[in-house]
């Protein structure tokens, strides 16, 4: 079985093309999505979590727009 390659929160972030403060806000505020293991204070995730964390956001966007009369 291999192992997991773990992430950091940069890494997710570069992946979805957001900034990493967006990742931090959403992984503080989601305890659904939590780290799979740590390396001193750096939070390290499976890259199973990148899909949930898009699914995030793409909800929090959908709100927003939806506040300012959008359709998406």
């Amino acid at each position: 079985m291999d192992t997991p390659k773990l992430i950091t929160v940069g890494v997710i972030a570069d992946e979805l093309g957001v900034r990493p403060e967006r990742i931090r806000r959403i992984l503080s505020s989601r305890k659904h999505i939590s780290p799979t293991a740590y390396a001193g204070h750096v939070r390290l995730f499976t890259s199973d979590v990148i899909a949930l964390i898009r699914h995030e956001l793409n909800a929090i966007d959908a709100r927003k727009a939806a506040r300012k009369g959008v359709r998406s």
